[in-house]
């Protein structure tokens, strides 16, 4: 644009200096107007003539030499502007402007997700569907790119960058007030520890999740206080060893965790045998102490056991091979792990351990995402994939919170309570996946109840069950959990009365949810819940109700 203005400049100039003649034949000069005028056009090679008056020889070579460097001022320029344009310094920078101004007219509560791999993606699209907002970094422009082109019902703000970046995170508004927690999922444990104690050092008190692949990491982030650490090996193990072990609570926590999912063992097939373990891994050392801490027998398979630290018994090999699971004894196991880190071999790992023994239960690991509708097609019992189990866990850590205490209180009691809890549940959700949601009763989420309250009125936790249009039919929905101060309610009785602050637990089929919000938002609906009465509402239907009560006294 530089050498533009300069070029413009000098032939405007040229065009004041050289002198001309009118159509009187007496000398004349054009004023800076008209020779800009004049060299605009003639610079575009749009070609208006000679004005105002035709021009002398000096002019036309002057016009010559203008137009010959107008044009190639011009292609240089545009050059120049392509070449900028697809520089990609010049468009991190621009995308970084635009990433910074659409991250300060955010004026709703967001999380910022570091990471949008196969984890990441599941959570922002969940979290999305739950009106929840998000802010995205991740280091491939590829995954921002398809990001952008999925279709969100709320705006994602993201940016391609590393996460652990203090200036980029403070871009994306780790410093912001809207900023409700922070979660790390990136394929870099140092990154995630790095994102974890820039959020804490910032507020000690805003929830930080973050996943991690070793132990030597997960120690780093609690010492730096993070909420929630996830290990997806670890978690998947104990889910396996619950299944094995306790399976109606293994059922249940699968409901709540991942609604849609019915791929499981029957709780009346037999568990608790020997299994057989295919990979001494971080997966494999995760299932060798869930598995051995509740009794349960194992033999290992793995193609170098010595440099693995396999343990006594080991058997050498990969496990796709017949001779390798017959020498592991498979014919007398309950259960095989196909536990290795390529998908090829663990399907096929469970394809011939069934041919042996067609009634074993099979668990695969699933490490890539496309391998999805192979393994479905496998049949496989149990299916450990690392995306959609942290993905799972995490949201339900954000949108009901309360959960996680409800299933540590399960997890403490027998698996025949677990079983009685399933049955209540089943007959309430019948064949619609399970919703689990919370309300915190107070004036700004449950009026109804904040103002029945202060009027000394009492308050059942029954209430939030009845069908608002007839209270003598239930609503398919229950609550499974009061936490008040800090007690624990769990299985509430119906008469239970319910206080101001108290967070409660819920779950049955979603379209429950409407109903509900009916009873906690309207005064109206809630004394009805609890008296039986329809009473009209507003002052004026108050006023002639109030009259006709009184005819009806006399």
């Amino acid at each position: 644009m530089i050498t533009v203005l300069v070029i413009y400049s000098i032939c405007t100039l040229g065009f004041v200096l050289i002198p001309g003649v009118d159509d009187q034949g007496k000398p004349w000069r054009m004023d800076f107007f008209h020779a800009f005028y004049f060299v605009s056009f003639m610079g575009t090679t749009i070609g208006f003539g000679e004005i105002p008056y035709p021009f002398t020889t000096a002019q036309r070579f002057w016009t010559i030499v203008c137009i010959y460097s107008t044009v190639l001022g011009w292609l240089y320029s545009i050059g120049k502007i392509f070449a900028l344009f697809q520089d990609p310094s010049f468009n991190r920078l621009i995308n970084r402007n635009s990433f910074n101004r659409r991250v300060r007219r955010l004026r709703d509560p967001f999380y910022l997700v570091c990471g949008y791999g196969v984890t990441g993606s599941r959570l922002v699209r969940a979290l999305d569907a739950q009106g929840i907002r998000t802010i995205v970094i991740d280091a491939s422009q590829r995954l921002i790119d398809e990001l952008e082109a999925d279709a969100m019902g709320l705006a994602v703000p993201a940016i391609c960058g590393d996460a652990s970046d203090p200036d980029l995170l403070n871009s994306a508004g780790i410093r912001s007030r809207n900023c409700a927690g922070v979660v790390a999922l990136t394929n870099d444990d140092h990154a995630n520890l790095a994102i974890s104690i820039d959020s804490k050092l910032i507020d000690p008190e805003r929830p930080v999740i973050s996943r991690t692949g070793s132990k030597k990491t997960t120690a780093n982030l609690a010492s730096f206080g993070t909420d929630h650490i996830i290990d997806p090996f670890e978690t998947f193990a104990e889910h396996l060893a619950l299944s094995v072990t306790e399976p109606y609570k293994y059922i249940i926590k699968d409901m709540i965790f991942n609604p849609h999912h019915r791929v499981l063992p029957s709780p009346y097939q037999e568990t608790r045998g020997r299994w057989v373990v295919c990979g001494y891994g971080r997966f494999g050392k995760a299932v060798e102490k869930a598995l051995q801490s509740r009794g349960i027998p194992i033999t290992f398979i793995d193609a170098d056991p010595d440099s693995r630290g396999a343990p006594a018994g080991t058997v050498e090999g990969v496990g796709t091979e017949a001779e390798t699971l017959l020498a592991a004894d498979i014919l007398t196991a309950v259960g095989i792990v196909a536990g290795t880190d390529d998908d090829a071999d663990n399907l096929s790992i469970i394809i011939t351990a069934r041919d042996l023994k067609p009634n074993l239960i099979t668990v695969a690991r699933q490490n890539l995402g496309p391998n999805k509708p192979v393994f479905r097609a496998a049949n496989v019992n149990m299916i450990m994939e690392p995306g959609r189990i942290i993905a799972d866990e995490i949201f339900v850590l954000i949108t009901t919170p309360l959960t996680i205490k409800f299933i540590t209180y399960m997890c403490e009691r027998e698996d025949s309570w677990a079983h009685e809890l399933l049955l209540r549940i089943s007959a309430i959700i019948v064949d619609q996946p399970l919703a689990l949601w919370a309300i915190n009763v107070n004036s700004e989420e449950t009026p109804a109840i904040h103002d029945y309250l202060l009027a000394k009125r009492p308050v059942r936790s029954g209430f939030l069950c009845k069908d608002p249009r007839n209270r003598e039919d239930d609503l398919p929905a229950m609550v499974l959990s009061i936490r008040r101060r800090d007690d624990l309610l769990v299985l509430p009785d119906p008469d239970t009365r319910l206080e101001e602050g108290d967070e409660i637990l819920m779950c049955g089929q979603h379209r429950a949810q409407f109903f509900i919000n009916w009873i906690t938002d309207n005064y109206n609906v809630l004394r009805y819940m609890h008296t039986g009465v329809e009473a009209p509402g507003g002052l004026v239907w108050g006023w002639l109700n109030s009259r006709k009560r009184m005819r009806r006294s006399r």
